[in-house]
C-alpha cells in the first residue's frame, strides 16, 4: 500500500524536489528491514490483548502425550493459550500489505499461501481445543483432510508460478546446493511436484517442531533471516551475478516476506520463550512452514532449503522413522519397536534427560549453524 501511494505521488513529489529523498521507500533493501522491525513491533503491540482474549475463549493447550513421564515433565504447558499464530500471520501480513509491492505476482501468491494455511491450521486448532465444549465433537481436521488442503494448494501455487515464470527460462532450473554447473531444467508436472512436495513437506515438518517453548519461533526465524539476505542477492544482478545464484528481478521482493517472517517469529518468542505465555498452534506453525517453502520456491532453492532448515527436516524424519520402523517391526516381530525414545526428534532428548530450555537452544545454535553453512554453500557455487 505504501509502495503504490509513492508511485501515485511521484509526479508531485518530483516537481516540488522532494522524490529523491523519498525514492528510498521503493527500494526493497529498505522496505525489507522495515518490515522485520514493524511485524516485530505489531506482535510485541498486539501480544498482550491476543493472549488475553485466548484466554477469556478458554482456547488452551491439553498438553497430552502419549508417555506419562513426558506429560508429568510438560504438565506445566496445560491451559497455556493455543492459536497465537493468529499473532504472527496478522504480523506478516499487514507487514506486506504496507511495505510489500502488491502489484508483484510472487507477492500477491505468498499472501494465498499464508492465509489458506493459516485458515487450515486455525480449522484444526479450534475443533481440538474446543472438542471438550461440543458433545461428541471431533479431535480436529482428519489428517488426510489437512494434507488435502495442503496438496491442493501446492499444486494450485506450482502451476501458476511455473505460467508466471514463463518469461525467465531460470526460473524453471533446479540449483543444487555446493555444484556450480549442476542444473536441472524443469518440465511443469515436475515444476509441480517438486514445489508441492517441498510445501506440503515444509509446512508439517514446522508443525512437526512446535512441542516447546520458543523452539518452531525462533528457528523459523534464523531460517527467515537467511532467506531474507538471499532474497535480496536474488533481486539484485550484480550480487547475484558474483555469487552465481539466479537472478530474477521480482523475486527480490520476496526479502519483504522473508524479513516480516523474522520480525513476527522474534516478536512472538518474546511471549513463547520458557515459559511459554502463548503457542502458535497449526495457526501458525503450518502457515510459517508453507511460507517459507514457497520463498524457497520462488528463490529457486528448494533443495539449499533442505540445509538451511536442516532441524525441521531432522524432526520430520525422526516421526517418519519412528511411525515406519514401528509398523515394519510389528509385522515382523509380532510387537512394535523404536528407533528414538519419542519422537518427535525434540522429545526424544528430553527423554533422555535434557531439560526443555538446553533442548530448545541447543536446536537453536544447530540452526544457526546451518544458516552460516547455507550462506557459505552460495560462495561455494
Amino acid at each position: 500500500m505504501l509502495f503504490l501511494l509513492v508511485q501515485q505521488l511521484q509526479g508531485w513529489l518530483e516537481a516540488v524536489g522532494l522524490w529523491k529523498f523519498l525514492r528510498v521507500f521503493k527500494d526493497v533493501t529498505f522496505r525489507a528491514p522495515m518490515a522485520l522491525v514493524l511485524s516485530f513491533a505489531v506482535c510485541i503491540v498486539l501480544g498482550p490483548r491476543v493472549i488475553a482474549w485466548l484466554r477469556r475463549r478458554k482456547i488452551g493447550d491439553l498438553a497430552r502425550f502419549d508417555q506419562a513421564e513426558v506429560d508429568k515433565l510438560l504438565s506445566g504447558k496445560s491451559g497455556t493459550p493455543t492459536m497465537g499464530g493468529i499473532l504472527i500471520v496478522s504480523a506478516i501480513a499487514g507487514s506486506t500489505l504496507l511495505l510489500g509491492n502488491l502489484s508483484n505476482f510472487y507477492v500477491t501468491m505468498a499472501l494465498v499461501c499464508l492465509l489458506w494455511l493459516a485458515a487450515v491450521g486455525a480449522a484444526d486448532d479450534w475443533l481440538k481445543l474446543t472438542a471438550a465444549r461440543r458433545s461428541g465433537g471431533r479431535q480436529g481436521l482428519h489428517t488426510w483432510e489437512k494434507l488435502l488442503f495442503q496438496l491442493g494448494l501446492g499444486v494450485i501455487l506450482s502451476y501458476f508460478t511455473y505460467r508466471h515464470g514463463g518469461q525467465w527460462a531460470q526460473t524453471h532450473t533446479l540449483y543444487f546446493p555446493f555444484f556450480k554447473d549442476v542444473t536441472l531444467g524443469l518440465s511443469l508436472p515436475a515444476f509441480v511436484f517438486l514445489g508441492t512436495t517441498v510445501l506440503v513437506g515444509t509446512s508439517n515438518a514446522v508443525n512437526l517442531s512446535d512441542g516447546l517453548d520458543g523452539l518452531a519461533a525462533g528457528c523459523s526465524a534464523i531460517v527467515g533471516f537467511t532467506l531474507f539476505i538471499l532474497a535480496v542477492v536474488v533481486g539484485h544482478f550484480p550480487l547475484a551475478r558474483y555469487l552465481n545464484l539466479t537472478y530474477i528481478l521480482p523475486a527480490g521482493e520476496m526479502a519483504v516476506l522473508a524479513g516480516a517472517i523474522t520480525g513476527a517469529c522474534l516478536g512472538f518468542l518474546w511471549f513463547n520463550c520458557h515459559p511459554a505465555r502463548v503457542f502458535m498452534g497449526d495457526t501458525g506453525s503450518l502457515a510459517l512452514g508453507g511460507l517459507t517453502a514457497y520463498i524457497a520456491i520462488v528463490l529457486r532453492q528448494e533443495l539449499l532449503l533442505l540445509l538451511l532448515g536442516g532441524v525441521f527436516v531432522a524432526e520430520a524424519l525422526s516421526v517418519l522413522i519412528q511411525v515406519g520402523y514401528f509398523k515394519y517391526s510389528r509385522r515382523r516381530y509380532g510387537e512394535g519397536r523404536r528407533v528414538f525414545l519419542m519422537a518427535p526428534l525434540h522429545l526424544h532428548f528430553i527423554r533422555r534427560g535434557w531439560v526443555e530450555t538446553q533442548v530448545v537452544v541447543r536446536f537453536w545454535l544447530i540452526g544457526a549453524l546451518l544458516a552460516a553453512l547455507t550462506l557459505a554453500s552460495v560462495k561455494l557455487r
